[in-house]
């Protein structure tokens, strides 16, 4: 007898709702994270050709955090198709006017570029505050949130004479 590889089918897919608070957290790697729930990676019926992932609510995407100078030097360029219709608007602009889709267009860029990625992104909720209104989807198993897992500490270092 051969062992044979099942493919999956929609009807097996199971969608959890994950939460994920990006405050004071960098932005590249809580994009990464948010883009792995949004796959569905870490599922044992990952397959690349069907939708499989989760629902991801972000919150604290006003305080989230980038390195070096990118706060006013990233600038983020849409082009309406027209004559001189390229606008461009700075990090620390786009914070201002619209801080979700500084993480919108981070977790955007780490998933595929394919007919998958738009279905993808409808199950990312963003929200600039710690509020949002999904509080009883995330109540009930433990397994069903996800909590980005804390950068490690680094104690300081005291010179001793």
């Amino acid at each position: 007898m051969q062992n044979l590889t099942v493919p999956t089918k929609t009807a097996e897919i199971k969608r959890a709702w994950h939460h994920v608070d990006v405050s004071d957290k960098n932005l590249g790697r809580s994009a990464t994270q948010i883009a792995e729930l949004l796959m569905g990676k870490s599922k044992a019926l990952f397959a690349k050709n069907i939708d499989c992932g989760d629902y991801v609510i972000v919150t604290g995407a006003k305080t989230v955090q980038v390195t070096g100078k990118k706060e006013n030097l990233k600038i983020y360029m849409n082009y309406s198709g027209y004559n001189s219709g390229l606008r461009k608007e700075k990090l620390k602009d786009l914070r201002v006017r619209k801080p979700q889709e500084i993480i919108r267009h981070a977790v955007a860029g780490m998933l595929p570029k394919n007919k998958l990625q738009d279905r993808m992104l409808t199950r990312l909720y963003v929200y600039p505050g710690a509020e949002h209104p999904y509080a009883e989807k995330l109540t009930g198993k433990k397994s069903e949130t996800a909590v980005l897992v804390e950068e490690p500490q680094v104690a300081p270092v005291t010179e001793e004479k």
